[in-house]
């Protein structure tokens, strides 16, 4: 039982993980679509092989220093989704392409050149997919004519071949209702799509066309164009989702068992939980700093680097020192990078730790 770990523990119940898995695979697979996850979501090997085995293509990393710890693993289809800018960059990426497949992206003519180079190095072209705005203002050309005339000016570069365009349409998670995120999820293909279409009516074949959040990647069957879908989210669940409806309690496979350690005054607790092992990212669609399982209507209303601060109505919610919370976080992808591993159950009952490899490689 959930006693018999030490708090805060950061714990995955595998069962809902593993369905969560399925889930998205069988809806990528009904779509025609190849699913390329993102493991910056739980950074470890033992979950990239579990969504390998449900049909994954390949993986997605946001960083080399990821990239590196999957391919020293044995996975050998890496799409890194972030540029690669930098003469240690290079060298590293002409490392890892002499082991593993590696697709990268661009949206610079300083990018591309910079992968160009190590294409050279190696004696043949790295894929690269032109990155595309997706309406979040991050990285990427703007669609149509502007990311057009990026391919055009690098498509002569001799270590590359462009193979794909590649956006993430944040955006979608400041959604508020069901119907607005499908609509966002279908703008975005859409905007990829026509811009595809442009760049083959140019002659400029682009055969991939990557998008998807977790959240678009609901609608999978919706999205017009695109042939590879990069959910990274989904493997846990959060708040974010929760709080927009999209899931269930039961969806949410990452949680956070903690110890109330003092409690102050009436309404008010201390839970050995703070920034070190939650988020301090907020939601915009529902309060504080994670949702307490069995106390939904406690908030989680301030964080220190050790303590969390709860307030609530003491005429209907008593806690005493000792007693055990689970909290559902904002934004599971931040709490593996914090743990050395996390703790596996089922049916409640430990099972087994998970390393995470990839821990702090953010570079």
């Amino acid at each position: 039982m959930v006693q018999t770990v030490s708090t805060p523990a950061v714990i995955v119940d595998l069962d809902i993980a593993e369905r969560n898995i399925r889930s998205m695979a069988e809806e990528a697979r009904k779509a025609g679509i190849r699913h390329r996850p993102h493991i910056k979501s739980h950074k470890s090997v033992y979950f990239a092989r579990k969504q390998l085995e449900a049909g994954s293509t390949g993986i997605t990393c946001a960083k080399l220093g990821e990239a590196e710890v999957m391919a020293e693993a044995g996975i050998d289809d890496i799409l890194i989704a972030f540029p690669i800018i930098g003469e240690d960059k290079q060298e590293r990426l002409y490392q890892l392409a002499q082991k593993v497949k590696v697709t990268t992206v661009a949206d610079s003519v300083e990018g591309a050149t910079a992968v160009s180079e190590v294409g050279e190095r190696l004696g043949r072209r790295i894929p690269l997919y032109i990155e595309v705005d997706g309406g979040i203002g991050r990285c990427g050309r703007q669609p149509g004519e502007d990311t057009l005339q990026f391919a055009q000016r690098i498509q002569s570069l001799p270590g590359i071949e462009i193979t794909g365009l590649l956006s993430y349409a944040g955006q979608i998670y400041g959604e508020e209702s069901r119907e607005e995120i499908r609509s966002t999820a279908r703008q975005e293909a859409a905007t990829l799509k026509n811009t595809a279409d442009l760049l083959r009516e140019a002659g400029i074949d682009v055969p991939v066309v990557s998008g998807g959040s977790s959240l678009s990647s609901k609608f999978a069957g919706e999205l017009e164009g695109v042939t590879e879908i990069r959910a990274g989210n989904y493997i846990f669940h959060d708040v974010g989702q929760l709080s927009m409806g999209m899931i269930t309690v039961d969806d949410c496979a990452l949680r956070v068992i903690t110890t109330v350690v003092s409690v102050p005054a009436p309404g008010r607790a201390i839970i050995d939980a703070g920034s070190k092992t939650l988020t301090t990212d907020t939601m915009p669609f529902s309060k504080g700093f994670g949702y307490i399982v069995e106390h939904p209507d406690i908030e989680i209303f301030k964080l220190n680097e050790e303590h969390g601060f709860l307030s609530y109505d003491p005429a209907s919610v008593s806690l005493h020192i000792g007693q055990h919370l689970t909290i559902i976080p904002n934004h599971a992808c931040v709490l593996p990078n914090l743990c050395d591993d996390i703790v596996g159950f089922r049916g409640g009952v430990p099972v087994e730790k998970i390393r995470i490899d990839a821990r702090g490689k953010n570079s």
